[in-house]
C-alpha cells in the first residue's frame, strides 16, 4: 500500500474540507449529541467546522490527503478557534437546553490546554467510504514531524473513543475526561515535545 500524500488545503477548499468533516464527523458522539436532528447536523457541520477550524486556513495549517478522501485543521502555537464565531453558531444552532452545557464543556476544555506554546488538532476526518486506508495516521505523521522539528507538544481532544488508539499510536496520552452532566466524554490527549 502506497502512503497517502498530504497536501496543504487553501481557500478553494473550505466547502470540500467542510463537507469531509460533516462526513466524517456523522456519527461522532458529541457532535450527534450537538445536533441530533439529520438535517440541523447535515446544515450545521460546515458551519462549525468552519468556525472551529476554518483559522488553520491562515495559517497554512489546514491539510488534504489523497486529494480530498481526508482532512486535518491544525493549529500552531498562538492560533486558535474563532471564538465568537463559535458562540453565535451555538446560540443560532444549539438546542436551548443544551447551551449551558455546551458553555460547560468549554470551559473545561480551555482549562486542559497547555500553557506552553503547542501546536492543536482542532479536526481531522476521513470521508468514511475511505477509512482504513491509513489517510488519518498520514495527516497526524505530516504535522507531527513539524511540531517535532520545533520541539513542540501537540495536543487535541478526541470526541470519539475509537479513535483514540489512533492518536495513541502516535504518542499522545489522555490526560483527562471533559464533559457536562448530561454531554458525552471528550478526552483530552497530549504528545509531549521531543526532537
Amino acid at each position: 500500500m502506497s502512503i497517502p500524500v498530504v497536501e496543504e488545503a487553501g481557500p478553494a477548499d473550505r466547502e470540500r474540507i467542510g463537507r469531509i468533516m460533516t462526513l466524517g464527523f456523522s456519527a461522532d458522539p458529541m457532535t450527534r449529541w450537538l445536533w441530533p436532528d439529520a438535517d440541523a447536523y447535515v446544515t450545521t457541520m460546515p458551519v462549525f467546522t468552519a468556525a472551529f477550524g476554518g483559522p488553520a486556513f491562515a495559517a497554512g495549517t489546514a491539510f488534504l490527503a489523497e486529494g480530498g478522501r481526508a482532512a486535518a485543521l491544525w493549529f500552531p502555537p498562538g492560533v486558535g478557534p474563532d471564538e465568537e464565531r463559535l458562540a453565535e453558531t451555538a446560540v443560532a444552532h444549539v438546542a436551548p437546553e443544551r447551551l449551558e452545557d455546551v458553555a460547560v464543556l468549554m470551559e473545561k476544555m480551555a482549562a486542559f490546554h497547555p500553557e506552553e506554546p503547542h501546536w492543536y488538532l482542532a479536526m481531522i476526518a476521513a470521508d468514511p467510504a475511505f477509512m482504513g486506508r491509513g489517510l488519518g495516521a498520514a495527516l497526524l505523521k505530516h504535522t507531527l514531524a513539524r511540531c517535532d522539528g520545533e520541539g513542540l507538544p501537540a495536543y487535541l481532544e478526541s470526541s470519539n473513543p475509537r479513535n483514540m488508539s489512533l492518536y495513541e499510536r502516535h504518542g499522545f496520552e489522555t490526560i483527562g475526561e471533559i464533559r457536562s452532566d448530561r454531554s458525552p466524554t471528550l478526552y483530552a490527549m497530549l504528545r509531549p515535545a521531543r526532537r
